[in-house]
């Protein structure tokens, strides 16, 4: 049993196997456990969830878990981060190339359509969308960024939503947390019923709407009067492992937001902190945030003000000092400069 190695463990902290899992809370339980027992676990201590005691090196002593569970969601949150630069990169690729010059392409196979088609104005996009909607038969997927949704924007597509509903189609939508706030959201919800499902994020990608994993539309200009409509099967699973990724982060609607615990900071102004230390302007902080620059620096103000900063410079010290330099974390990993931070043991 000593000699098996990480191949015969091939699981990350994520997903401990079950003799990994009883020798690792045993170690939580009782604060170590001896060096014999980790043996037939080796997976334990590749992971470091466990480490050689300094005091006496034929025990082991647990990493805690809330370290563990920080390094987990750090992992994830720039997983995502990475996905999110990739279809940006790769939307803004395939625009590049659809202008490259009106080339005569060889006409497709009897009964397919092209991968990729740009959609030049609102009527084109629309009767695209459509057809789409009418085609559907099990699932649409969706993405709305750009914060509270105004009431036009959801009477815009409203009757697709319906025809959807009407037919038994599931739908699951994914908006930034400033969207929580609309009244328009929330009765387009209850109109819906069951049929749709919403969660929220503090950030999400551009404008994604995928119809039964075949058929996807993106916005192919900062206005949206061009859309690509998309049929490549590898693009298509490469957005719907996207949404995937940004649904299991995401906070159903139905749930409070998580508390930072730090009295005076909300949860947006700890996303806010988290986008200041990467150095991004109050502009780009707002548009990713999905609110306005004005609302952004009220919020940062309020910031300088909990965490005793005088100038921009100062904040930055002091969002690094309470732990605010990172994606939105729990309570037990978050302090603020000068407050004692609990001792795990």
């Amino acid at each position: 049993m000593a000699g098996h190695g990480a191949e015969e463990h091939p699981h990350g902290a994520d997903r401990l196997c079950e003799a990994g899992d009883r020798v690792y809370s045993r170690a939580v339980r009782r604060g170590r456990v001896p060096r014999g027992d980790a043996e037939p676990v080796p997976c334990l201590l590749e992971l470091a969830l466990l480490h050689p005691d300094p005091d006496d090196m034929d025990w082991l002593v647990p990493t805690s878990p809330q370290e563990v569970m920080t390094r987990l969601l750090r992992g994830m949150y720039d997983e995502v981060s990475a996905s999110q630069r990739r279809v940006g990169s790769a939307v803004a690729a395939v625009e590049w190339y659809a202008g490259l010059g009106r080339r005569v392409r060889p006409a497709p196979p009897a009964g397919e359509g092209p991968a990729i088609r740009v959609l030049d104005g609102l009527a084109r996009i629309q009767a695209a969308m459509d057809e789409a909607t009418q085609a559907c038969t099990t699932e649409v997927l969706t993405v709305q960024p750009g914060g509270i949704r105004r009431e036009a924007e959801l009477s815009e597509g409203l009757h697709r939503a319906m025809a959807l509903r009407g037919r038994g189609v599931r739908m699951r939508d994914l908006y930034t947390h400033v969207a929580r706030h609309g009244q328009g959201l929330l009765t387009y919800l209850e109109l819906m019923g069951d049929a749709v499902e919403a969660r929220t994020l503090d950030e999400v990608i551009d404008r994604l709407i995928l119809f039964d994993r075949t058929v996807a539309f993106v916005p192919a200009n900062t206005d949206r009067t061009m859309a690509l409509e998309l049929r490549h099967p590898a693009l298509i699973e490469y957005l719907v492992t996207v949404f995937e990724r940004l649904w299991r982060l995401a906070t159903p609607l139905t749930a409070p937001l998580p508390e930072t615990g730090i009295e005076g900071i909300s949860h947006r102004e700890q996303s806010i902190a988290a986008l200041l230390a990467e150095g991004h302007q109050d502009a780009v902080i707002a548009e990713r945030l999905g609110i306005s620059v004005r609302t952004c620096r009220a919020h940062i103000a309020r910031l300088s003000e909990t965490l005793g900063a005088a100038s921009r410079t100062q904040l930055g010290v002091r969002i690094a000092q309470a732990g605010l330099d990172g994606p939105p974390r729990s309570a037990a990993s978050v302090r603020v400069p000068g407050q004692e931070s609990p001792t795990v043991r």
